[in-house]
């Protein structure tokens, strides 16, 4: 049995994977005009960028290195099973709390540096709660199939 459950991938890994491969993809399509809108409008930083990722939520070009950040972010943190559940959990967080700063600030002061919209806040907390929820669902699959905590600290 040792065998089996050492073989197969933690949920916790498969999760943080696939939000790390996401977070990478958003980061480089905000980059691509056509997929951006107003890409011509595209600045460094701050609430007066224009461009629009899918047309909808306001991206600049940091706000995009940071989505490319997060995602490799992810994958580094995917290749162990506590480091997924931190990113999943903490990213969560993270993300969370970017939806009450959004919510907090006037979305046309400099405090927008980023910069962040109505969707992007919207966007952020549904981030935030899935990352949360699937960083405990995932723990709860993988203790199930006994990889949580790891088989070498179980002394399997």
């Amino acid at each position: 049995m040792t065998t089996e459950v050492r073989s197969q991938r933690s949920a916790a890994r498969s999760a943080a994977t696939l939000f790390g491969v996401a977070f990478l993809l958003v980061g480089v399509l905000g980059f691509i005009p056509g997929i951006t809108a107003g890409y011509g409008d595209l600045h460094f930083a701050g609430h007066e960028s224009g461009a629009r990722l899918f047309g909808v939520f306001t991206v600049s070009v940091l706000h995009n290195l940071v989505h490319l950040a997060f995602g490799v972010l992810g994958l580094v943190a995917a290749r162990g099973n506590g480091g997924a559940r931190a990113f999943l959990m903490l990213g969560g967080g993270v993300y969370v709390l970017l939806w009450v700063f959004g919510l907090a600030m006037n979305h046309d002061s400099p405090a927008n540096f980023i910069p962040v919209d109505d969707a992007d806040d919207w966007l952020h907390l549904g981030l935030g709660v899935a990352m949360i929820a699937l960083g405990i669902t995932t723990t709860a699959i993988d203790r199930r199939r006994g990889q949580y905590p790891e088989p070498e600290i179980q002394g399997q």
